[in-house]
């Protein structure tokens, strides 16, 4: 096999990539963590409070976060992608593609100023657009590294050749537009794939309405609208007037179980609805929620006795039925239509605001680091993974974990990622 390098690559910043990157450097193994994105810690930074505990999301994250940034033993590569791999198990050439944050790291203390002086509004997509952000930017308050960046795209001065502003604001001279791209190369001897999932755009399905209606909105934002840290500082409002909603309804299976779209089960469509409906009843006790659902599939650790907890302690109703479509009245409430499977009756009930519980899809950009890895997908392309060892891929010493293998939720990814991470230290340890 030749020389065995005693360094395990990771792609991906998300909670699988976090957790075997912990895992491992506890181990005495040198990680490379590498994150497309500024900050890591993936779609568990958008969410408000996880199942089956309804714990604070990023209470739980954050002592990881700090503790990936700290450890001796684990080297961060943010804003960073796989372009090339060749070698063997055991001894991996990865040719890594850094883009220029504009931003110098070992200066910025991310105090902010630049960001209030900055000119520029656009979409904030950690707030789901709901929301603007500036053109220098940290992706959200915790954030790790905590440093800015810029936003390349819509800054002034490479877009008009004018501004500078937050050259001039910064007393710590922190900020760099001579910056480049930069290309590098890593020596690994076994890599984990743990690039997440991206969430299904629900606008093709127009008979839910959603992009037309203002009072339908997707579960992610829901999350963000709900959560203390997002757009509206944890205090729900509709969309359309502002006014509190009183009466929710949660659609499951938005995308899934659907042969037009995905014939997939997301996994944990069941469970997040629940959760966001029992976070609605805590910030407003006189809401009242209703879960749309073909059947209920909750098979984790106390997720049935989480449901049960959902209808005695929160009110919340189970209507098992397919939607068929949504409406929308003068008020612009939104008005859902569907088919009660017990009772084979069409019926239509009046809401404040809709909720689409929208499936986890493979990730935007999977099938091309496929192709760079050598690694093969599955039918519906998730990251094929072996039959009897799930964290294993088709080619050796490349390792999956988390919902980039299947839609999978965050007690699993975690789990998961633990089991690649034993695994890719098989390789570095086995000599």
């Amino acid at each position: 096999m030749g020389q065995n390098i005693k360094k395990v690559m990771i792609i991906g910043g998300g909670i699988a990539g976090i957790q075997a990157s912990l895992d491992l450097a506890e181990r005495g193994i040198e990680v490379e963590l590498i994150e497309k994105n500024s900050c890591i810690g993936g779609r568990m930074a958008q969410l408000d409070k996880t199942f089956p505990t309804n714990d604070c999301s990023i209470c739980i994250l954050a002592p990881k976060l700090s503790e990936c940034s700290r450890h001796p033993n684990i080297t961060l590569h943010t804003l960073s992608e796989v372009k090339k791999l060749s070698g063997q198990p055991g001894n991996f050439k990865v040719k890594i593609y850094k883009k220029a944050r504009y931003v110098k790291e070992d200066e910025c203390i991310n105090c902010g100023q630049c960001v209030e002086k900055c000119p520029m509004r656009v979409d904030d997509e950690f707030d789901m657009k709901l929301r603007k952000r500036r053109a220098i930017y940290i992706d959200y308050v915790q954030g790790v590294p905590s440093i800015m960046r810029i936003d390349k795209e819509n800054c002034l001065l490479f877009t008009k050749d004018s501004c500078r502003i937050c050259e001039k604001v910064c007393e710590r001279e922190a900020i760099d537009f001579d910056q480049k791209d930069e290309e590098f190369e890593l020596n690994v001897g076994s890599i984990i794939v743990a690039t997440g999932y991206d969430i299904f755009d629900p606008s093709s399905l127009t008979t839910l309405g959603y992009g037309r209606y203002p009072n339908v909105v997707t579960a992610l934002e829901f999350e963000r609208l709900i959560c203390a840290s997002g757009p509206l500082g944890g205090h729900l409002e509709r969309p359309s007037d502002k006014k509190d909603p009183k009466k929710l309804a949660f659609v499951n299976c938005v995308g899934s179980r659907d042969v037009k779209n995905n014939p997939f089960c997301s996994s944990c469509c069941c469970m997040y609805t629940t959760k966001e409906a029992m976070i609605a009843y805590e910030h407003d006790n006189e809401i009242e929620t209703s879960i749309f659902y073909i059947d209920l599939r909750a098979a984790g650790k106390g997720f049935r006795e989480y449901i049960q907890r959902g209808r005695d302690e929160y009110s919340i109703k189970y209507i098992k039925g397919k939607v068929a479509k949504i409406l929308e009245d003068d008020q612009k409430n939104p008005l859902i239509v569907y088919e009660d499977i017990d009772t084979l009756q069409v019926k239509q009930i009046k809401f404040d605001l809709v909720i689409l519980a929208t499936t986890m899809i493979p990730k935007k950009g999977a099938e091309e680091l496929a192709q760079t890895l050598g690694i093969k997908m599955n039918d519906f392309n998730f990251y094929k993974a072996n039959s009897y060892q799930p964290q294993k891929s088709s080619k050796e010493g490349i390792f999956l974990c988390g919902a980039c293998r299947e839609p999978m939720d965050i007690p699993n990814s975690v789990i998961d990622a633990s089991g690649a991470a034993a695994k890719a230290a098989e390789i570095i340890m086995r000599g």
